[in-house]
């Protein structure tokens, strides 16, 4: 699957979905990982691939993945942010395998903060607040991660379709940041 390179278009995507998250995690409390958040996005193992993918409706990574297996830029990105949950695997001499391992509550909320951005941009006008847990439940990640992450992340999320963002965010930053666990 060849597609045309947009790197302008992509670097406005970046910009607006960064933009958003750093918005949700000054709301959250942790505002400094709101300025860090995916800066890896712009190193050119990450920029080049993406913009060659990009269709601003989706992840360039799923394009990536369509037309060589796998995505590249992904594999960069996810080993360099510990936002996402990919990251917090290891090896289980007990299992004998790769295991998801409890993500620290600040990545936990980040990756909150991320998803809900993610939802933003690509969903323009027609996000609603119950997207970002439409799009969990559908993935098969709540098998993947860790059962108390994916738990916390499920939590916030319903809070989010149900109660929406003043909510979630006060509950965050006043009650669950406060407790620095999960």
């Amino acid at each position: 699957m060849k597609s045309q390179s947009h790197p302008f278009k992509h670097l406005r995507t970046v910009l607006r979905h960064r933009r958003a998250v750093f918005r949700h995690c000054v709301l959250a409390g942790i505002p400094w990982q709101g300025i860090k958040h995916d800066l890896s996005k712009f190193s050119p193992s990450e920029f080049i691939p993406s913009a060659r993918h990009y269709d601003g409706t989706r992840s360039p990574n799923e394009l990536e993945r369509a037309e060589y297996g796998c995505s590249f830029a992904w594999m960069h990105h996810k080993g360099r942010n510990k936002h996402h949950f990919e990251y917090w695997t290891d090896y289980s001499p007990i299992t004998k395998r790769m295991s998801p391992v409890k993500m620290p509550l600040r990545y936990v909320v980040e990756m909150f903060c991320d998803r809900v951005g993610a939802c933003k941009t690509y969903k323009g006008k027609a996000y609603t607040s119950s997207d970002p847990y439409d799009y969990f439940m559908r993935g098969n990640a709540k098998n993947a991660m860790h059962p108390e992450t994916a738990a916390l992340l499920e939590k916030l999320l319903v809070m989010l379709r149900d109660d929406g963002e003043k909510k979630v965010f006060r509950y965050i930053r006043k009650e669950l940041m406060k407790k620095r666990d999960y």
